[in-house]
């Protein structure tokens, strides 16, 4: 259970950008999956437009309704003062996100987020993780698609290996889904922002221990033909393979040298062709901000897929782990990735953090770190399939 007590902030959890897109999805799935005894709040900038969520919520009179604004630090301070837990959906979380961590790490509240932003995570790390373990404050960073499915799967997957021997596991990403505006405005930040990425995974190169006695890598893979999944498999840029090394890095379960690598898995060579390209220009565009801002005017934040859409579309994580002469196949799965299953993720991740008996943790630490098996065992009653397809 989170380090503060009950009797100790009004809220348990604190829900902020309750309004924008992804916001609304998971208010809604609090509103109708959480225990009857939690108290909670929604926050954002724009009152109005909070008490009218509000008032569509089901039990929604018990809604607190607190005012935050990322330009106005101290009402943050003041919000992370009134929870035991804070999550946070306001991205790009590079330019707005920083106060919200620093908030909760002075005040000792658990923080989450949504972020798929490696600059930013490594930048919370050098700034507040030794804070928050003063204060006891979990930073859990990535509590979405990115990368619940992929840190919490590439775990299931290691816990049917042995133990003690050296591992690796390759995951393969499928999916049909749209994106939201804010998920295009936190992309293209992302991809124009190379160098000062790079520079602040450096930096964090440099204050972080060392493993000693184990290692744990996730290098980039290369275009291959895969035929355990029978797909082409296209390396993925994205930040699931950090966190999932890193929670290598953290928990002795993943043996004394683990491996792990992220792809795309596409069926189609003509396809996987015109994906490669298509991403290449998207980032090359990202560099220019004429076309970078003519590329954010095409989805604006807080726009995103009609319910009908969503719920037409789906995911597959399926993963192929070796170790001690065994070899398994697992899968993780459910439906829309970017909204109705991150809602649930991230709306899980809070409970789970606020009321599930979980190790002691504190500082900046992954969903499996954080909350391992408990956040396992919550997704699989709330509909996400984690399964074993197949073992030698």
């Amino acid at each position: 259970m989170s380090r503060l007590s009950r009797t100790d902030r009004p809220y348990d959890i604190v829900l902020f950008g309750a309004t924008g897109f992804v916001g609304t999805l998971t208010a809604e799935y609090l509103a109708a999956h959480a225990p009857g005894d939690l108290r909670w709040a929604i926050a954002g900038r724009d009152e109005s437009r909070l008490r009218a969520l509000r008032e569509r919520l089901p039990g929604g009179a018990g809604v607190g309704v607190l005012r935050a604004d990322v330009t106005e630090p101290g009402t943050l301070r003041e919000l992370a003062g009134h929870a035991r837990v804070v999550a946070s959906t306001v991205g790009p979380y590079v330019r707005y996100g920083e106060e919200l961590v620093a908030a909760c790490a002075d005040s000792g509240a658990d923080c989450l987020d949504l972020t798929g932003e490696p600059e930013f995570v490594d930048l919370m790390y050098v700034r507040h993780d030794a804070r928050a373990r003063e204060t006891g404050a979990r930073l859990v960073h990535a509590c979405g698609f990115d990368s619940v499915p992929h840190d919490l799967g590439a775990y299931f997957t290691v816990r049917q290996l042995p133990e003690g021997v050296p591992l690796t596991v390759d995951g393969y990403v499928t999916a049909d889904a749209a994106f939201s505006g804010g998920t295009l405005a936190s992309a293209l930040t992302q991809m124009a922002r190379g160098r000062q990425m790079l520079a602040a995974a450096r930096d964090r190169g440099r204050h972080e221990p060392r493993l000693m006695g184990r290692r744990a890598t996730a290098p980039t893979g290369a275009p291959r033909f895969a035929k355990e999944v029978g797909a082409w498999a296209l390396p993925l840029p994205t930040i699931d393979a950090q966190i999932v090394r890193r929670s290598a890095k953290a928990l002795d379960r993943y043996g004394p040298d683990f491996r792990y690598r992220h792809y795309a898995a596409v069926k189609r060579l003509p396809v996987a062709l015109g994906s490669v390209a298509a991403v290449g220009a998207v980032v090359a565009a990202a560099q220019l901000p004429p076309a970078r801002r003519w590329l954010s005017d095409r989805l604006r934040p807080g726009d995103g897929p009609s319910a009908d859409k969503r719920a037409k579309s789906w995911f597959s994580v399926r993963f192929v782990g070796e170790g001690g002469g065994r070899r398994v196949f697992t899968e993780v799965c459910g439906g829309d990735p970017g909204y109705d299953e991150t809602a649930k993720m991230f709306a899980e991740s809070a409970l789970s953090l606020a009321f599930d008996d979980l190790p002691p943790t504190a500082g900046q630490v992954t969903t499996v770190q954080a909350m391992g098996d408990a956040l396992t065992e919550r997704l699989r009653r709330a509909g996400i399939t984690f399964r074993v397809a197949a073992a030698f």
